[in-house]
């Protein structure tokens, strides 16, 4: 029987296993022990407690009486909102720099490349501290505020009108999603008859139209609200309108400009891997520079790119985390102040972690799906 290797092999996997499992039930045995020793309790009841601490930037109504768990919740959103906003400008920043570096005019393609190779050779935790201290010592007081149009410019932020609370506010916001949903459904439909007719009917304009269409539509079915709150000075900060905080400004900018430094050789590899018999061919077929890009690299270029975007994608939504360091009020910044106030670590530190791989998870999920999807198929 030992000559056999399937056996030996079997008997080594179940050796393995043991031995993590016994290992793994030493470490719960001795940190049950040690927490049991200092009368540390384990648990999440404390997310029912009462908070205790207001949080400077929050997506849903919070207040300090408000319990653990909603100020958690806070931090969670905080996080994916700024993450979602600046994989978008990562993304979009980053395929302008990446066809800047193949660009045909020669000062563009070298500020292009002195863009890259500053950017992403220079740490991203001092970056959003120079990005931190441009908007807050460099930018005038608020008393100075420097106005733009209807919105104001400081120290203290950004300050712009905003609407009013209204029904025909939030009819509009889903009548745009739904008209994201029937857009993307059209071009579906679209990619059909293309595939059964070899002519697919125009998506752009119609997209266009439903978008604006159907939010109007929806807005004026509510009451077409017209008012918005604007910013007015009060002693030392604005009240009234929406105020944009440094610290969620300086996190956007240092994680999108980052990223997209990294995005921009994504973008320049893919393109140098199409081969140059279908830029010849498009060249003979007489498309011009910006159609070549549009009909005939991009699309090619995106199934190459696909698998490294995923990486990058990954990457800015765990150094979301570094927001700490600026004072945003993030997933791990709510999470330490939680952890300090009741010493939960092991259950706060547990839940950051479960977060971010649920997180990254989901991502790279949603990315595998895309690249099953516009994958080339082989016959």
């Amino acid at each position: 029987m030992w000559s056999s290797e399937h056996f030996r092999n079997l008997l080594y996997q179940i050796a393995l296993l043991v031995l993590i499992g016994t290992l793994g039930t030493y470490a719960v045995l001795n940190l049950v022990h040690n927490l049991e020793s200092r009368a540390i309790t384990i648990g999440f009841s404390y997310l029912a407690q009462e908070a205790g601490f207001d949080i400077s930037e929050k997506l849903i109504d919070y207040q300090p009486t408000h319990s653990y768990g909603r100020a958690f919740a806070v931090g969670l959103l905080n996080t994916l909102f700024v993450s979602l906003l600046a994989i978008v400008a990562a993304s979009v920043l980053g395929l302008a720099i990446g066809i800047a570096r193949l660009s045909p005019n020669w000062l563009l393609r070298k500020l292009a490349a002195a863009y890259v190779e500053a950017v992403r050779n220079v740490p991203l935790i001092l970056q959003l501290l120079l990005w931190y201290g441009v908007l807050t010592e460099l930018l005038p007081p608020v008393a100075d505020a420097l106005r733009i149009g209807p919105a104001y410019l400081s120290q203290r932020g950004c300050a712009m009108p905003w609407p009013v609370a209204h029904p025909g506010w939030s009819a509009a916001l889903l009548g745009l999603l739904l008209a994201l949903v029937l857009s993307l459904l059209w071009a579906r439909r679209a990619r059909t008859v293309r595939d059964r007719c070899g002519r697919a009917p125009p998506v752009l304009w119609p997209a266009i139209g439903v978008c604006l269409l159907l939010p109007l539509a929806a807005w004026g079915a509510f009451g077409a609200p017209l008012e918005f709150s604007q910013p007015v000075l009060s002693g030392f900060d604005f009240e009234g309108g929406k105020i944009v905080l440094p610290e969620f400004i300086a996190l956007l900018c240092g994680l999108s400009i980052y990223t997209a430094a990294f995005i921009a050789e994504i973008v320049r590899g893919g393109i140098l891997a199409v081969d140059r018999g279908q830029i010849d061919a498009a060249e003979a077929l007489g498309l011009s520079y910006g159609q070549r890009l549009r009909l005939v690299i991009l699309p090619q270029t995106l199934r190459v790119m696909i698998p490294p975007l995923t990486s990058q994608y990954l990457n800015l939504s765990k150094n979301s985390s570094l927001a700490v360091a600026i004072g945003y009020p993030d997933l791990v910044s709510v999470s330490n102040t939680t952890l300090n106030q009741t010493g939960q670590a092991i259950e706060a530190i547990g839940l950051m972690m479960a977060v971010y791989l649920a997180l990254s998870l989901a991502i790279s999920g949603l990315m595998n799906w895309y690249n099953h999807r516009v994958r080339l198929v082989e016959r």
